[in-house]
């Protein structure tokens, strides 16, 4: 159906159409979302207005953005046929990927039914481009690194590709690892012994673990030692065989301790590295492991670098405003900020690079 001439978003249009799309009543209810959440946050993501009647969805705006949301709510109908759910995250890729690219469709259904683990209802599954090229990575690279702000995903799907991997035979355990360096505190000052002292900060570990797995089968994986989670210093002078190693944090390991990890490396095993150089809380002056290996690392085969940004983040929207904004702030820092005070006399020629930020 074609209005031509009505007001819309963009004012009066001879190319302002509308389009009425009827639906089952089943995937209707399950397109709109409880109190129409997910008909307001399409309408957000489309340049045209959205409305439901009854179990007919109407969009109104310019032909090209009707067009768009049309096909739109065709894959998100078949999506739902398929079985699978939808949330915020899921719209926005799909309204992302319909934005720029030509094979959208099949794009996001391979994203959308990469469901990497199933626990009591629940998938784990890619949410955004570089979530997937990530999980893929993970499966074809021997070393893979996944480095980003918080909220992307990167240490959860780690978690859930360990999981997998243990649950289905294709190792014999998994090894779970974090440096014990906490943010601005210091754990020689917390009561007890060793592993009490860290054993809060390897805490979000066993969150994940959690999620993805009966309390019953995690207690006998940890009993057994087929999962183990300890802090870094507990690898030194170990070979790790028929493994799936995850070290978390690793923005505060120093070049020592990376070179150390990654040299654990034994038959039949795979790594996981993952971290945020925005976050490193190592004392000022010391160069995080992180940071280091990215140089000396980059362009080996069967090693892969995965970056993550702010557009991946999967938390709520307001942690992706606020990654934003700091790394907004650290950029504007970076270009204002003054050489030391007491530098050589530079030559005619001479180029010098202002210095790099320890934030």
């Amino acid at each position: 159906m074609v209005a031509d001439g009505q007001r819309g978003r963009g004012g009066v249009s001879a190319d302002y159409f509308t389009k009425k799309i009827d639906l089952d009543n089943r995937v209707a209810a399950l397109l709109v979302g409880e109190h129409d959440i997910h008909l307001r946050t399409l309408e957000s993501l489309l340049r045209c207005d959205i409305t439901l009647r009854g179990n007919q969805l109407t969009l109104d705006g310019e032909a090209a953005e009707v067009e768009r949301g049309e096909a739109l709510v065709g894959e998100l109908v078949a999506l739902l046929g398929a079985g699978q759910t939808l949330d915020r995250s899921t719209l926005e890729l799909a309204a992302s990927l319909s934005a720029g690219r030509k094979d959208w469709a099949r794009e996001l259904g391979n994203i959308v039914g990469d469901v990497i683990i199933e626990h009591r209802g629940r998938r784990i599954r890619p949410k955004t481009v570089n979530q997937k090229a990530y999980v893929d990575a993970i499966r074809t690279h021997t070393i893979t690194f996944g480095i980003g702000p918080a909220g992307t995903g990167k240490t959860y799907l780690a978690m859930a590709m360990a999981t997998s991997a243990l649950l289905s035979g294709e190792v014999n355990r998994i090894i779970l690892t974090r440096p014990a360096v906490e943010a601005g505190e210091k754990l020689g000052f917390l009561p007890g012994g060793l592993m009490e002292k860290v054993d809060p900060y390897l805490r979000p570990l066993f969150d994940a673990l959690y999620d993805m797995m009966d309390t019953d089968r995690l207690t006998e994986h940890l009993q057994r030692g087929t999962i183990e989670v300890a802090p870094l210093a507990y690898m030194r002078g170990r070979t790790l065989n028929d493994s799936l190693i995850v070290l978390d944090e690793a923005q505060n390991t120093s070049p020592e301790q990376m070179k150390m990890f990654l040299t654990r490396l034994g038959f039949g095993s795979r790594m996981i590295v993952t971290g945020d150089i925005t976050q490193i809380d190592l004392p000022r002056g010391q160069r995080s492991g992180l940071v280091h290996v990215c140089e000396v690392l980059a362009g080996i085969d069967d090693i892969a670098f995965i970056y993550f940004g702010s557009q991946d983040v999967v938390r709520h929207k307001l942690v992706q405003e606020i990654v934003s904004a700091y790394k907004l702030h650290s950029d504007q820092r970076r270009l204002v900020r003054k050489p030391a005070a007491k530098l050589p006399a530079e030559r005619p020629g001479d180029v010098r690079e202002p210095p790099a930020s320890t934030d």
